[in-house]
């Protein structure tokens, strides 16, 4: 049985050697990325029993992300190879200061071929959350049709259901996301977003009107990512607050919020108290924008826990 379960696409993520503008970029480094793909990571690094439902190209970089899963004991039993679909790719920029700027190139995608009638019922059944982003639904508008579908199967077989917008306006307009997203929005239990994402879907900064939208879709637990000014949570019509991490040395945050909602599933799925999860997740969210790549990273629950606990690892 699965703990956790998502849907959506992987690329071969090219992260650069330099720093500055990509056009004077001279060599890259192959890495995989992919927001779905990399919370799965972050899932089964913390010992969650994780699976991936997807489509890649039948080709080098298919075959590679495939294996990478798996690597990473990710249940792979709902990823298929595709025939006549390239793996999409992406190019990455990154600043002095660590942020980023991404290039994509996943036209026809091989999750063209992941439609509404290929989800496997059975999945479902024997897991226990499905998380989903805004990622995935904007690639195509395909999408939303098995999105939709993933959702009812969920719903059916009583899944919690985590959402985080990921609302990527290189991919949809803002009114499309906001459509698509706020129609899912009563199904969703847990909601994970940041402050921007907030605002475009519920047109307004005012927290307390955020606490009326979700109580009137019935989402039990928002959690508000604020990057470098820490993390919210408002649920039981209480709110909670974590400040972010000292002295975090941040080199590329790509990543960083994909950290932060597995940190939040595994702390969820282990009923931990607010408090603890919102630490737990903040720190996720750190030790990802302090290594380079979307999910180098991403901690294995050992080391997650001993920054939690404020051990120092016994390196010599």
């Amino acid at each position: 049985m699965n703990d956790v379960i998502t849907i959506g696409d992987a690329m071969i993520t090219f992260d650069p050697d330099t720093t500055g503008p990509m056009r004077f970029v001279n060599s890259f480094k192959r890495k995989v990325g992919g927001a779905e793909f990399n919370v799965a990571i972050g899932c089964a690094r913390l010992g969650l029993k994780t699976g991936w439902i997807s489509r890649l190209g039948q080709d080098e970089f298919g075959r590679y992300i495939y294996n990478f899963a798996r690597g990473e004991g990710i249940d792979v039993s709902e990823v298929e190879l595709m025939n006549g679909y390239p793996t999409s790719i992406n190019f990455k920029e990154i600043n002095g200061d660590g942020s980023s700027n991404t290039f994509y190139y996943r036209q026809k995608s091989p999750t063209l071929t992941l439609d509404s009638n290929s989800l496997n019922e059975e999945f479902f059944k024997e897991a226990r959350l499905l998380h989903i982003t805004g990622v995935f639904p904007a690639v195509n508008s395909q999408n939303i049709n098995t999105v939709d579908k993933a959702i009812k199967l969920a719903k059916k077989h009583n899944l919690k259901i985590s959402m985080d917008p990921n609302i990527r306006l290189k991919l949809w307009n803002e009114e499309k996301a906001r459509t698509t997203l706020l129609q899912w929005m009563e199904d969703v239990d847990y909601l994970l977003a940041g402050t921007e994402e907030l605002e475009l879907l519920f047109g307004t900064d005012d927290i307390d009107k955020w606490a009326g939208e979700i109580k009137e879709y019935s989402v039990s637990h928002l959690f508000i990512k604020q990057g470098e000014n820490g993390a919210m949570l408002l649920t039981n019509n209480k709110l909670y607050e974590q400040s972010s991490e000292e002295n975090v040395n941040a080199i590329d945050t790509v990543g960083a919020g994909d950290g932060f909602d597995a940190g939040v599933l595994y702390g969820l799925l282990n009923n931990w108290s607010p408090e603890k999860i919102l630490k737990f997740a903040n720190i996720l969210g750190s030790m990802v924008v302090e290594v380079l790549g979307d999910n180098e990273g991403l901690p294995y629950l050992e080391d997650a826990l001993n920054r939690l606990e404020n051990k120092k690892a016994i390196e010599r």
